[in-house]
């Protein structure tokens, strides 16, 4: 049950309702991981600039040791976020680097890489999620570029109400996290509320925004039913503001807040690309050895 008194939100005509509510579904992917896809194509485009969001989460290395081998990108971002464990990743090109617990890489597909990520750990639990964020035309054909932020990277801080947060990118109660120059002028947070405290987040009018639970309970204003503890996805209809009050066991959550591209989205597999046409240019460069547009990617680690 919830406390006393009955949550009574600020402001209902600008907090932004829960439009749609995803549960997730099961799935495996790369060479055989397990993971929890919580949305993907077929939401397209209704969580436009957010493509997909895959959980991968166990405590047995037969769901994740297999890993993503060796696969192409291009026309997407792709955003991994670790919890627990690490991520050894490397491409065609000669770069390689660890995604450790608590840690980020924001990585720009643009006109295209071929990478692997691969889990370093061989007992115990691996924890993370995979963003894709989608790329307008002017940037599907980029330089590839690389982000790579060290947990101490991330600013932490807390607030008012209890809740902390880690800020990755975007602008969030007046800190800036360490992502930048991304089209879509994203934020991502990862936010956790105590037992039965409220906070409200301002957000930007016209940008779509999504919640991801990752732990614990609490209800989104002005809905009465809580969320599920269970991975369940939030996308917010329109307003300024979400407004969200922990459950007795508290919650943590990811949000993620973008500007919309409103092009028309063309997918096949891990390439995203605006005409069939160009997936199927895509395609035929894989073929034909001619994929890597760009020798040199831009690294930021």
């Amino acid at each position: 049950m919830y406390p006393d008194p009955p949550f009574e939100p600020i402001m209902t005509e600008l907090l932004r309702p829960m439009a749609r509510r995803f549960p997730g579904i099961e799935t495996l992917e790369g060479a055989g991981v397990r993971l929890r896809r919580a949305f993907g194509q077929r939401e397209v485009p209704l969580l436009d600039p957010f493509l997909l969001l895959d959980h991968f989460g166990s405590d047995d290395p037969a769901d994740y040791m297999a890993g993503f081998p060796w696969h192409p990108h291009r026309g997407i971002e792709t955003v991994t976020y670790m919890l627990e464990g690490r991520v050894a990743h490397g491409d065609t090109l000669g770069h390689e680097g660890v995604i450790d617990p608590g840690a980020l890489q924001w990585m720009r597909a643009g006109s295209g890489i071929i990478h692997q990520e691969m889990p370093e750990r061989s007992e115990g639990r691996l924890d993370g999620f995979q963003l894709w964020v989608n790329l307008p035309a002017r940037e599907k054909m980029s330089t590839p570029r690389y982000q790579g932020i060290t947990p101490r990277e991330i600013p932490e801080i807390e607030l008012p109400s209890g809740a902390r947060a880690r800020v990755v990118a975007g602008r969030f109660a007046g800190v800036e996290g360490p992502v930048r120059g991304i089209a879509v002028d994203p934020t991502y947070v990862d936010l956790e509320l105590p037992p039965g405290s409220t906070l409200r987040i301002p957000t930007v009018p016209g940008y779509t925004v999504v919640a991801h639970v990752i732990a614990g309970d609490g209800r989104f204003a002005p809905e009465p039913a809580p969320v599920s503890p269970q991975g369940e996805t939030i996308h917010f209809g329109p307003g300024d503001a979400v407004e969200v009050r922990a459950g007795p066991s508290g919650v943590r959550f990811l949000l993620a807040e973008g500007r919309p591209i409103g092009e028309p989205v063309a997918w096949h597999g891990p390439i995203v690309m605006n005409t069939p046409a160009e997936l199927q240019e895509a395609v035929r460069d894989l073929r034909q050895g001619g994929f890597l547009r760009h020798r040199q990617p831009i690294y930021e680690e």
